[in-house]
């Protein structure tokens, strides 16, 4: 029984990896890396899935960008094109990127059984495209598969039958589990002459941040005034560094001692992550994963899909004119601060068999 498993962005791969290695051996399901090349660079892509011992795909997807700009239709023509020449058994989609959403609606249209890894997460803001797609995946799902209490919660407020949702846990934490001793062993900071818990690292990527010259323009002037104050490292994502560029705000940012890194492996990043003082970040899994290493996280958004987080976790939402009194305060108790992974149910490393578990009730009679 051939099980798609779809990844075309950094936090795909991140997350089919312990499942993939779960499925290698498994006696009926077998596992197909079909890479959608949502993003080609390799740092946010090949370097990642070889990092995190995944094979190369088993499938890679042809496609330019349509002259509307349309990146999801052009997916799911060429995924189409894939499933009509090698169909498989069922499909599994994770997270809420385009790649995801693409290949969910050409699963859906085939008839191809749909599992949704991640389902029910929801921030409540429909003009965020990351919303926009989970919505859109979680109704066209046969098997929602989730990470909390909170997302069943969404999904039968929703109308989702009980039946077609299972708890699983959050497959996020696997990755770390799985590869603790190389993020321990790295000690990124030290590499690069930072210390300990008394630095703050910044990650941004999404539209309603990186897209707005104002809002971009003011989250610039508050990183420069923070780098008078403490260390900054801004690990740059392709898209957010295209944006700075166009405005000419690279060179202010490193005038004011901030360090502009390039895409960093999973490894490395975490590393540096993890002995942070502080994290500041709009990305969804940097809020688990700090969670769960016990790094206090100020996430740049106005909510989260992921309120655990914030109720059982080290995050915070913080808007841009008070992150740095935020930041600040976080690493003035870093020096006293224990790192305390989170206890959340299931996110324990072991999501991956309870998938699998899952996998198996639904596919196999």
């Amino acid at each position: 029984m051939k099980l798609h498993l779809i990844a075309g962005a950094r936090p795909n791969f991140m997350k089919i990896a312990p499942l993939w290695r779960g499925l290698m051996k498994h006696p009926v399901i077998r596992p197909s890396f079909v890479h959608t090349v949502q993003q080609s660079d390799e740092a946010m892509s090949s370097a990642i899935w070889r990092e995190l011992g995944l094979p190369d795909p088993d499938h890679v997807l042809s496609w330019k960008p349509s002259e509307n700009g349309d990146r999801v239709a052009e997916m799911m023509r060429a995924y189409g094109v894939l499933c009509d020449t090698h169909r498989p058994d069922a499909v599994l989609v994770v997270g809420d990127v385009n790649s995801s959403c693409a290949a969910a609606l050409v699963a859906s249209e085939m008839g191809i059984p749909l599992v949704h890894l991640e389902a029910g997460l929801r921030c409540f803001d429909s003009t965020m495209p990351e919303e926009q797609n989970r919505v859109v995946i979680d109704h066209r799902a046969d098997l929602l598969l989730t990470s909390s209490k909170d997302a069943n919660e969404n999904l039968f407020a929703e109308g989702i039958s009980p039946e077609q949702i299972r708890l699983v846990g959050n497959i996020m934490i696997d990755t770390l589990v799985m590869m603790k001793t190389q993020i321990a062993q790295e000690e990124t900071a030290r590499k690069i002459g930072l210390v300990k818990g008394r630095y703050v690292l910044v990650t941004l990527h999404r539209q309603g941040n990186v897209d707005d010259p104002a809002r971009l323009r003011q989250i610039c002037a508050a990183l420069t005034e923070l780098a008078a104050r403490s260390d900054v490292c801004f690990v740059l994502h392709p898209r957010t560094e295209k944006r700075l560029s166009a405005l000419g705000l690279l060179d202010g940012l490193r005038a004011a001692g901030v360090r502009l890194l390039p895409p960093m492996g999973y490894v490395g990043f975490t590393s540096l992550m993890q002995d942070a003082g502080g994290v500041v970040t709009d990305s969804g899994g940097v809020q688990e994963e700090t969670t769960c290493l016990g790094v206090p996280c100020l996430t740049l958004r106005n909510s989260t899909e992921r309120p655990i987080t914030i109720t059982q976790g080290t995050n915070g939402l913080v808007e841009v004119d008070r992150m740095i009194d935020a930041v600040m305060s976080a690493l003035s108790a870093s020096d006293s601060r224990v790192c305390l992974p989170a206890d959340i149910p299931l996110w324990d490393g072991k999501t991956s068999e309870r998938v699998i578990h899952a996998l198996e009730d639904f596919l196999l009679p």
